[in-house]
């Protein structure tokens, strides 16, 4: 998919929920990405768009937040809405209160809901009792906003590929899961290596494997980081423990010795592949400087484009193409 094939308007995903990438069709993630890039040239312009005037954003937050936090604040800003951070601990859900009472009162006060939590099934939870769009932000396992953001990047830097290969180091986890739904979704090669014992759920791998039959794209699993960046387009990395692993961290380290993403892996792709990376990044552990900080980095523009994509699904999930 070509990033330049843009469009004003966006997918009519009205009402709907957005827990994991999966839960939409190729043609509405390639159309969310090319309302994503039709508002990135508005920015850049500076025209202004504001569709979703009056209209307000709860944001729970039981994860801490940058990119997330700052884009849908931002974007509903832009976008000529308002929204609100809250954490767990503002809410009554910090005192006992249902997740069920809670779903059905913020469905009566704001437009939408972000949350940013743990368990999925919160998430899940929520979904089912409100009458308004929820937004995962990201879980244990998914984080489909991230994902969007990826493919709108590969769609910049790759225009017109259809035979894009990209390959992914380090542990399987939220990412990688929602990164193989959007490559499956969007006809991408992705290999990814893992070390053993740190696979991705095997239920989500399974079903990304399942979606990619149906659209020709092709997903791979492998230990050997080698392999899986050998004539890559672009490899990518997350943090190899996550929010919530913070005791595993040592433990983790010895058992992803020989995954960092340093000059000599890069050297086995192609020679114009490019760096991602979701970030927060450490260098000298997944990644090394100079490979963050080089020339095929593009983690920078990957992070901004989280703005232009989550406003681009803000304007589907809210007004639609109405």
């Amino acid at each position: 998919m070509s990033a330049t094939t843009m469009t004003a308007v966006p997918p009519d995903l009205a009402g709907r929920d957005c827990l994991t990438v999966s839960a939409f069709s190729p043609e509405e993630v390639q159309g969310l990405i090319r309302h994503a890039y039709w508002l990135k040239e508005q920015k850049k312009a500076g025209k202004h768009y504001a569709p979703l005037t009056d209209k307000t954003l709860a944001m729970i937050f039981d994860k801490s937040s940058t990119r997330t936090r700052v884009s849908f604040e931002t974007g509903m800003a832009q976008l000529g809405g308002h929204a609100l951070a809250l954490n767990r601990q503002e809410l009554q859900l910090g005192r006992g209160e249902s997740v069920e009472d809670t779903a059905r009162i913020l469905s009566g006060y704001v437009d939408a809901v972000l949350i940013r939590t743990f368990q999925h099934e919160l998430v899940e939870q929520l979904a089912e009792n409100a009458s308004i769009p929820i937004i995962n932000g990201l879980t244990d396992l998914h984080h489909p906003c991230q994902a969007f953001a990826d493919v709108m990047t590969l769609a910049e830097l790759k225009p017109g590929r259809d035979d894009l290969r990209l390959a992914y180091v380090g542990d399987g986890n939220n990412v990688l899961h929602s990164l193989a739904e959007a490559a499956a979704l969007t006809g991408i090669e992705l290999v990814a290596a893992t070390p053993p014992g740190y696979e991705p759920d095997a239920a989500i791998w399974q079903q990304a494997q399942a979606l990619a039959s149906t659209t020709g794209a092709r997903l791979h699993l492998t230990h050997d980081p080698r392999e899986a960046v050998a004539d890559a387009d672009a490899v990518y990395t997350d943090v190899w423990a996550s929010m919530g692993q913070e005791a595993e961290k040592e433990k983790r380290q010895r058992d992803f010795d020989g995954f960092i993403v340093d000059a000599s892996l890069m050297n086995f792709a192609r020679s114009d592949a490019v760096f991602l990376h979701c970030l927060p990044a450490y260098r000298g552990l997944e990644v090394a400087a100079e490979v963050m900080d080089g020339p095929q980095s593009v983690v920078f523009q990957q992070a901004e484009n989280r703005l232009h994509v989550q406003k681009a699904l803000l304007v589907s999930l809210l007004v639609g193409n109405g």
